[in-house]
């Protein structure tokens, strides 16, 4: 199950960016391919890790469940999947009309504002900084009638 959410979550955020089924099948494979087949190993590894044990109840479900992720993984996620995805095209993404009621969770891809203007040096940042707490100081300093040494 967290196979399928990792890739289709891929390939839906591409065909939101890009519109072409395709290309976002291909992508959302290049995107979880090590992802998937590194979470598969590991869980063939532990089911086959029961497999190694001295009960036969555990080793056969050792043995069942590793050859089913395996298979889950390399067969089912990784060929059935995305070719079936690239078969339907835009019908992937078709939903029912009795479902519209469904919140819509997508992320909403915005490009980064452009800056209208340069950036100002830091040292005219800086003295602007240093001129606004020399006013304030002065400010502060005549409203307790103290003077202040070195002003004009």
């Amino acid at each position: 199950m967290d196979y399928h959410v990792f890739l289709l979550s891929r390939i839906r955020e591409r065909f939101d960016q890009t519109g072409d089924n395709t290309e976002s099948v291909a992508f959302g494979i290049r995107a979880t391919g090590r992802l998937i087949t590194g979470a598969a190993l590991i869980m063939v590894a532990g089911f086959w890790g029961f497999a190694g044990g001295d009960l036969v109840g555990l080793q056969q479900m050792g043995f069942g469940l590793g050859l089913a992720v395996l298979l889950d993984a390399t067969i089912v996620r990784m060929v059935l999947v995305p070719a079936s995805m690239r078969l339907l095209g835009r019908a992937n993404w078709y939903l029912p009309s009795f479902l519209h009621w469904l919140p819509d969770l997508r992320w909403k891809w915005r490009r980064p504002r452009q800056r209208t203007r340069p950036p100002r040096p830091m040292t005219e940042v800086a003295a602007g900084a240093l001129e606004r707490l020399s006013d304030l100081s002065n400010r502060d300093s005549s409203r307790r009638g103290n003077t202040v040494v070195g002003t004009a």
